[in-house]
């Protein structure tokens, strides 16, 4: 079932990708057709921050490429089936161990695959994240140190950032399930994880990717808002799906502060350490990048909005379970015990899904463009735009105007900003060095111990600009986004 619903995500979204997206999906198909860490083939870059993600969808293009020409889209659809299927795995261990039926553990996936954040990032790595967390959820809940091991050092690869989770649940949950086996847990992560950062680290200049330092240049992109007041901006711009994404967080975070109640106050208990755990790391997560201080991606909510949805879900599962096992109370026609409370919030938390669900229905299907979005064109026009630009500049290097991801994917030609061409790395690195204090500038010392400081940026023969309203004139395009408006692209030569 779980599977089936990652293939509606992926039908209903692939016309809609985000640039972001396709950042993505275009290091893959250079992984996959030329072995280039990169978004220009040849060029190495490091401005991948999932490089599982990017693994798995080269490995998904290399594998179409069998039956003909490469399909990175196709690919994405794979990785999206499987990082569903691997969620509703997640869910029937937790199902198993603490007892609720399986409908519990499918409320547990819809809630994720129905959320218009994930939705609206489909192509970064926003299913792979509450798989991940899942996973890190059974292993606690089965005491499997090893697995929990395994599982940690995969969230690593989903996102570095995710360390925190791991963490929080280890540090709250996991601890005292393994016991003495806690060495296995930290033996197995560093086995998965440790490989591909120190690869990165030495190849590519840096163990921790370039986007958080180009993120974090990024001042003033969103003013006046921040990531802290971000869900606030996105309340006022999109409105009801957002608060249909935020009201199963919120039930998360009752049931954290449950959960510590319960725990520290009740005797009889149902098992929530995991609860605990999961929903303490989604508010540890948040608070975290507000301390980073980048902008409001919407994409870096998905963390803590899935993590505590989850948690809330989770909660009312594991309160089920206790519940069935108890001799008294209300019963059922199979003479059970009929988790009376649980069931009817279990119920309101259904009826969100379906409000959600019918929300984004209603944009069309598939989808023109996210729920939430923000960049200058549709995917459409982008695709438009970049095959044109292509055939247009050749082998010519373009700089890029601010978004990359599309272009680059549809162009295939050598179009360079920080994201593609680590020589305007080094500028930024200054700045952040400059800007930091003590303790951020030792680490960002460390992490970019082995990057060339000295590389020279890739010279630019022309410059793509955007603005708004329509355009005409010899290489200009009028685009549309449903975010912008109206606006055009032009072409110009700088030499």
């Amino acid at each position: 079932m779980s599977a089936v619903g990652g293939l509606l995500v992926f039908l209903f979204t692939r016309a809609s990708l985000t640039d972001d997206a396709y950042i993505t999906l275009t290091y893959a198909r250079n992984l996959a057709e030329h072995g280039t860490w990169g978004i220009i083939p040849g060029v190495v870059s490091n401005s991948a921050t999932s490089p599982l993600n990017v693994i798995l969808l080269a490995l998904g293009t290399a594998i179409t490429g069998l039956f003909g020409d490469a399909q990175p889209i196709v690919a994405l659809g794979l990785v999206t089936v499987g990082a569903t299927a691997a969620l509703g795995w997640a869910w029937a261990r937790l199902a198993a161990q603490l007892r609720f039926p399986a409908p519990v553990a499918l409320l547990g996936v819809a809630v994720v695959v129905v959320n218009p954040f994930v939705l609206s990032a489909i192509g970064l790595e926003v299913l792979l994240i509450p798989a991940a967390l899942a996973g890190l959820a059974a292993a606690t809940v089965e005491r499997r140190a090893v697995w929990f091991g395994v599982f940690a050092g995969l969230a690593v690869l989903v996102r570095l950032d995710l360390a925190v989770f791991v963490v929080v649940m280890f540090a709250v949950a996991t601890a005292r399930a393994v016991g003495r086996r806690w060495w296995q847990a930290f033996a197995t992560m560093v086995a998965v994880a440790l490989p591909w950062h120190v690869l990165s680290w030495v190849a590519f200049g840096s163990a921790v990717p370039d986007t958080l330092v180009i993120k974090q240049s990024q001042d003033g992109l969103f003013d006046p808002w921040t990531y802290p007041t971000g869900i606030g901006m996105y309340l006022e711009g999109v409105g009801v799906p957002v608060l249909l994404a935020v009201v199963p967080a919120g039930l998360g975070v009752v049931a954290l502060l449950a959960a510590v109640i319960v725990r520290l106050v009740a005797a009889d208990r149902p098992a929530l350490g995991v609860v605990a755990g999961l929903g303490a790391g989604g508010v540890a997560y948040y608070g975290a990048y507000v301390l980073l201080g980048v902008g409001p991606y919407h994409w870096y909510y998905v963390a803590p909005l899935t993590a505590l949805a989850m948690c809330g879900v989770l909660a009312l599962g594991a309160w089920w379970g206790h519940r069935r096992g108890e001799p008294d109370g209300d019963r059922g026609v199979d003479g059970r015990p009929r988790p009376v409370v649980a069931l009817g919030l279990l119920g309101a938390v259904a009826g969100l899904v379906v409000a959600t669900a019918m929300v984004e229905v209603q944009r069309g299907v598939p989808w023109r463009s996210p729920v939430i979005f923000g960049n200058w064109a549709s995917a459409q026009d982008y695709a438009r735009v970049g095959t044109e630009l292509g055939r247009r500049v050749g082998t010519a290097a373009v700089r890029s105007p601010g978004e990359i991801g599309s272009l680059a994917y549809f162009c295939e030609c050598r179009i360079v900003d920080a994201f593609s061409d680590r020589g305007r790395v080094a500028e930024l690195l200054e700045e952040r060095l400059s800007a930091s204090g003590p303790v951020g500038s030792a680490l960002l010392e460390v992490n970019y111990l082995w990057f060339d400081r000295d590389r020279e940026p890739l010279s630019p023969v022309y410059r793509l600009l955007y603005d708004s309203g329509p355009g005409d004139g010899p290489d200009t395009w009028t685009v549309h986004s449903d975010a912008t408006g109206i606006g055009h692209f032009t072409l110009v030569r700088i030499r």
